[in-house]
């Protein structure tokens, strides 16, 4: 396959991809301050792990997604900031045009921790329209779960920034995989060890899960984030070494031959579902 980015594809290589296969990864991004990281750290790194995901099960990918709910960064002046509700509609049109092209299975996925508030709702009502279970897989989350190889407890108990450096060479490494290394500029004017201005307020940020519990903004630019200091164009090299073998490791816990199989699976049960309950709104709605 020449390549596996729809927007590069041409629309003849499409229709050949359909006729075998139906997956489509749509990572959901945004352009917001973050430390000594370009803009859109966040959509770049969602990218690069929509790419190796879809090599691991034979999909293709959906980019060019980097404007949605950016959160606590909108004090950012390069920040741009679009409502929770603005992209949960948008997400909605994009998922329901992928539907009428033929990809069944939808996966959408988003290194953005906020991004659960634009993709869950979307994902949720897109069945109720439609019938069809599509897919939000949060990579906050696998970074909890598939990561736990990569970074141990014990290993952030040593060095409390050990999971950050290891972040920071992700991100590195997933500009690296899209052919953009050089847009990371090299400077360690960004690292720092300062606590968050905002920091007087964690104990109510933490009643609700990334972001959902109270609307708020950082005071400063530190805060969105202290990013590893990268010394030398070497040095960039090597981080990106580094956070690419981590980025297949985290692709091959994911076990995507499983997942997309299991999306395959989940539709046919809930067929059955609404076949048996002709009242739930997917079923009514398909009439």
């Amino acid at each position: 396959m020449r390549t596996r980015i729809l927007p590069k594809m041409l629309n003849s290589e499409v229709e050949a991809y359909l006729e075998h296969n139906d997956i489509i990864i749509v990572p959901v991004g945004t352009v917001e301050m973050h430390g000594g990281l370009p803009l859109d750290c966040e959509t770049v790194i969602s990218e690069a792990f929509a790419l190796k995901m879809a090599e691991a099960c034979d999909g293709l990918v959906l980019t060019g997604l980097p404007y949605f709910y950016a959160g606590a960064t909108a004090s950012g002046r390069g920040t741009t900031q679009v409502s929770v509700r603005q992209g949960i509609d948008y997400l909605g049109a994009i998922a329901r045009s992928l539907l009428r092209q033929g990809f069944k299975r939808q996966i959408y996925i988003s290194l953005h921790g906020p991004a659960h508030m634009t993709c869950s709702p979307m994902v949720r009502d897109f069945f109720d329209e439609t019938g069809v279970p599509i897919l939000y897989m949060d990579m906050m989350m696998q970074m909890q779960g598939s990561a736990k190889d990569i970074i141990s407890m014990e290993e952030v108990k040593q060095n409390p920034r050990a999971f950050m450096e290891k972040l920071d060479s992700m991100f590195v490494g997933a500009y690296d995989i899209l052919g953009r290394l050089e847009d990371v500029p090299v400077t360690s004017e960004f690292y720092h060890t300062e606590g968050q201005t905002v920091a007087a307020f964690d104990p109510m940020f933490k009643l609700a899960y990334q972001s959902g519990s109270v609307g708020y903004c950082f005071g400063d630019p530190k805060d969105h984030a202290s990013t590893t200091a990268i010394k030398s164009e070497e040095h960039r090299k090597e981080m990106a070494e580094q956070g690419k073998v981590m980025i297949d490791k985290m692709v091959a816990n994911m076990n995507m031959p499983k997942v997309v199989e299991d999306l395959k699976n989940l539709k046919a049960f809930e067929d059955k579902i609404m076949e048996k309950y002709p009242w739930m709104p997917a079923a009514y709605n398909s009439k």
